[in-house]
C-alpha cells in the first residue's frame, strides 16, 4: 500500500471513529450535571498489548471494524458506555491518526501505539483500567487557531 493511500485510509478511519462517537452517550442517555466532571484520578501506567489484550483489560469484547497492517480498530461497549479502540503498528501512524482525528474535535485516551475515542466520562473510566493520557481537541473552525489542547494525567 502506498504511503499516500495509507494516510488517506487512516484519515478516513479517524473521521469515522470520531463521527460515530461525537453525538453518542451510553445507552442513549442525555448527559446531565456531574457526568465527566470532577478531578482527574491517578491512572495506572499505560497498558500495552494487542487490540484484544487492551480490550480485555478494559472489560469489553471487541467488535473488530478494521484489520490492516498499519491499524486495527474495534468498537467496544461496557457498562460505562461505548468507545472505539484502535492500535497502530508504529508511533508515527498513531500520531498521524490522532492529528487527523483532532481536526474533528473529540476526546482521546492515548497510550503506547493505541487510542480510545469516547465521551469524556467514558474515557475517565477507561483510564482507570488502561492508564494513558487524555487529549482533547475542539473542531477546527475557519480563522481558528491551534484548536487542540491536551491535558495529561500523571
Amino acid at each position: 500500500m502506498s504511503t499516500e493511500r495509507a494516510r488517506t485510509a487512516i484519515s478516513a478511519l479517524a473521521l469515522v471513529a470520531v463521527a460515530a462517537l461525537s453525538s453518542c452517550t451510553a445507552d442513549g442517555a442525555e448527559k446531565g450535571p456531574g457526568h465527566g466532571s470532577g478531578p482527574a484520578h491517578a491512572a495506572p501506567s499505560a497498558a500495552s498489548g494487542t487490540l484484544e489484550q487492551l480490550a480485555e483489560r478494559a472489560g469489553c469484547t471487541p467488535d473488530i471494524q478494521t484489520e490492516a497492517e498499519e491499524l486495527r480498530q474495534a468498537n467496544c461497549r461496557t457498562e460505562h458506555g461505548r468507545y472505539v479502540l484502535a492500535t497502530f503498528s508504529t508511533d508515527r501512524g498513531q500520531r498521524e491518526w490522532l492529528n487527523s482525528a483532532k481536526d474533528y474535535g473529540g476526546s482521546y485516551l492515548v497510550g503506547a501505539k493505541w487510542v480510545a475515542v469516547a465521551e469524556p466520562a467514558v474515557l475517565t473510566k477507561l483510564r482507570g483500567r488502561l492508564g494513558g493520557d487524555v487529549e482533547t481537541a475542539a473542531p477546527h473552525q475557519s480563522g481558528g487557531g491551534e484548536g487542540a489542547s491536551g491535558h495529561h494525567g500523571s
